[in-house]
């Protein structure tokens, strides 16, 4: 049946025909444009169609749109993105160094995910990709929860790769930085891998545990390997296994008394840049008879009153002692408190001395004051693991595998990073001395852009989406958003003469007359 005359005659573009392509529906009368001409030899050419330009509905010409949504929604959750791309941009390239492009973009699309929104699931990944500007920084990841899963058995499976990626790492790490060395436990109840297993506090707590040793450059702030061991791997080991596996060959490690040097002794003489400061037992016999608890003075350029003392031993190795004053007071007023009628005055006056006190031993020959502060500074490796584990909500592990736990924990490690990062950044412009980082991250997701919009933000630009003026601000003192310039004051009071125009001084008087000459 051929297309009825009222269709044909429906004004529409010139050079098309209708076709009837026989089903309901609005699109049942499709235009073509004719493309071309097609010669025949010895007959008459014949016109060529080509593509559908629009349709007949409705008694009119309706051309083809686009399919709704076709390229994703045209505005995305902008701010607490735009942070994290900031922070990261040399973490990414260094995937791209070591992964195809399709997993690295994938692997820090989910790290930034997990940045933005801590403890969520797979399932919902690829909601919050579309939603926000991670799908526009970091495109074209499948997010699926099964892509998720895969990608991260691969990346548990290829220790190669791991390991090139954190060399990158380890080898931008200065010979005078420090670095801390410490592990952290994390609840994993999988019945399907060899890396749960009870741990000695988590047989306490019944449940078993992954351990994930990190190092952390404490100069810089952030952690700069990890690694994955099984939850009642010891200490001593997974130390020794963790300098060998990252090829950590410089710097000054600051570990805890889990991690003693005797455990890396050959990793030192091939390592001549890699040095250690690790606490020893208040009872270790080298104390008393190096007499190290005769102090020398009191450290300058601390904010307390702490005695010290250094001194050689045997074989090289230095001793340096610290005693904390009025740590020393409150160990002494507790050991009393413990005591009650079972008071010893021989004990007492034996444990006395070590009140407060802190014993390091270390291969290298440094000033006091420095090897103080060194250890002191190690607590912001305590406050990486508390952020770990409350703000990122990464205190379970949420896989099963042996290899997904290890990927989705190399996974973990980027977030990491990339939150001290946050964390030091807004710091520095004063904005966690107002709030919470977990209402920071909250006002910044509330923050929507265009997504055709320039990449370099203005506060006063058209690409906004109801932003409210606190999150912009925040995103101005971060350097994300181009404040908007401010008038200059007006000036009060009466414009300043001009200086150059000299008005002639009226003499005073009566003029004098000229005198007869």
């Amino acid at each position: 049946m051929g297309v009825p005359l009222e269709i044909r005659r429906v004004k529409r573009p010139v050079n098309t025909i209708v076709e009837d392509n026989g089903r309901e529906g609005p699109n049942r009368y499709a235009v073509r444009e004719r493309a071309s001409i097609i010669y025949v030899p010895g007959g008459n050419p014949r016109p060529k169609n080509g593509r559908v330009i629009g349709h007949i509905i409705n008694g009119q010409y309706v051309p083809i749109q686009t399919k709704t949504a076709e390229n994703g929604p045209d505005m995305r959750s902008y701010g607490a993105s735009v942070l994290v791309r900031s922070v990261s941009q040399d973490l990414y390239s260094d995937l791209l160094a070591v992964y195809p492009a399709s997993d690295a973009t994938a692997i820090m699309a989910i790290a930034a995910l997990r940045v933005i929104k801590p403890g969520i699931s797979a399932a919902r990944m690829a909601t919050q990709y579309q939603r926000t500007f991670v799908g526009i920084d970091f495109p074209g990841a499948a997010l699926s929860s099964n892509s998720i899963s895969s990608l991260l058995q691969k990346v548990g499976q290829d220790g190669g790769k791991r390991r090139l990626f954190y060399q990158r790492r380890v080898e931008a790490v200065s010979e005078s930085h420090h670095i801390a060395i410490d592990g952290t436990l994390k609840q994993d109840s999988s019945e399907v891998n060899d890396l749960s297993a009870f741990s000695y506090k988590g047989r306490v707590k019944q449940r078993k545990e992954i351990s994930v040793i990190y190092a952390y450059d404490i100069d810089l702030m952030e952690p700069i390997c990890a690694e994955v061991f099984p939850g009642n791997y010891l200490d001593a080991s997974a130390y020794r296994n963790f300098v060998r596996d990252n090829d950590i060959r410089k710097g000054l490690m600051i570990d805890d008394k889990g991690f003693p040097p005797g455990q890396i002794q050959e990793e030192l003489k091939l390592r001549p840049d890699l040095h250690f400061l690790t606490p020893i037992k208040r009872n270790d016999k080298r104390i008393g008879n190096n007499n190290v608890l005769n102090w020398s003075g009191t450290l300058t350029g601390v904010n307390k009153t702490v005695l010290f003392n250094k001194c050689q031993i045997k074989g090289g190795r230095y001793l340096y002692a610290f005693k904390d004053v009025k740590k020393a007071e409150l160990e002494e007023e507790a050991y009393l408190n413990r005591c009650g009628k079972n008071y010893d005055a021989q004990e007492y006056e034996k444990k006395r001395r070590t009140f407060g006190v802190i014993v390091f031993e270390s291969d290298l020959d440094m000033a006091p004051e420095v090897a103080y502060k060194a250890y002191d500074d190690r607590w912001l490796l305590e406050l990486v693991f508390k952020q770990y584990k409350s703000d990122e909500c990464l205190d379970k592990t949420n896989v099963q595998g042996d290899f997904s736990v290890i990927g989705s924990e190399f996974v973990n490690f980027i977030s990491t990073v990339a939150t001290c990062r946050i964390i030091r950044k807004a710091r520095e412009v004063g904005i966690l001395d107002k709030m919470t980082y977990a209402d920071m991250m909250d006002d910044l997701s509330e923050v929507w852009r265009m997504v055709d919009a320039p990449g370099d933000a203005a506060s006063d630009d058209n690409y906004w989406v109801h932003p409210m003026k606190y999150a912009l601000e925040e995103l101005e003192m971060l350097g994300l958003s181009k404040p908007v310039p401010k008038p200059e004051p007006k000036r009060r009071g009466r414009p300043p003469k001009n200086p150059q125009v000299v008005k002639p001084k009226r003499p005073r008087g009566r003029p004098r007359k000229n005198p007869i000459s």
